[in-house]
């Protein structure tokens, strides 16, 4: 039997050959919070203040899935503090090797009323778009589907309540088999 973590190291290890970069640090909500604040200033040369990015952050978190994939296509418009419009973007669509792909594993979400763990999390500019939930083949992926949709409906921790709201893909596998590696090493 392959336990979870050997799964979830092999898959983080062929995310990184595919030049993802690996985030250990990012483990909690205020890490990932903090990556996605530095990743959107480089991206859009803009450095805000605590205020600012906690109303921009209160502005693009959605329960709405559909105006949330439409925030991560489309030019966002953000009032500054001195009363200066900021046209920015979370991802470059028009040059998609700028943008930063990173891979997260582990992630804690907890409130005093949740306790929510992602195994691994692809991220693009710090911005969480897919989920994917590992599990031995003792467990069946029934229960790691039913785990993903109690994390989204929470209502204290949900996606709607955070930037984890931009998820765009759930995987759920018990078993991550690699294949032979056709590709050649730039």
């Amino acid at each position: 039997m392959t336990k979870e973590k050997n799964i979830e190291e092999r898959l983080i290890g062929k995310l990184v050959d595919l030049k993802y970069t690996y985030r250990d640090d990012i483990c909690d909500k205020v890490a990932l919070e903090k990556n996605f604040r530095k990743k959107f200033e480089v991206l859009n040369s803009v450095s805000l203040t605590e205020s600012e990015f906690s109303r921009l952050r209160d502005e693009i978190v959605t329960d709405d899935v559909f105006k949330a994939s439409k925030t991560l296509r489309e030019t966002g418009y953000f009032r500054r503090e001195d009363g200066t419009p900021l046209h920015y973007t979370l991802v470059n669509i028009k040059d998609w090797c700028k943008n930063e792909f990173e891979v997260i594993n582990q992630l804690q979400m907890n409130t005093s009323d949740s306790h929510h763990c992602y195994d691994v999390i692809l991220l693009i500019n710090g911005i969480p778009v897919v989920q994917i939930e590992l599990k031995n083949h003792q467990i069946v992926t029934r229960r790691a589907m039913e785990q993903i949709v109690n994390y989204k409906k929470d209502s204290g921790n949900g996606y709607g309540n955070t930037i984890m709201c931009f998820m765009q893909l759930f995987i759920v596998s018990n078993e991550y088999r690699f294949c032979r590696n056709n590709y050649q090493k730039a």
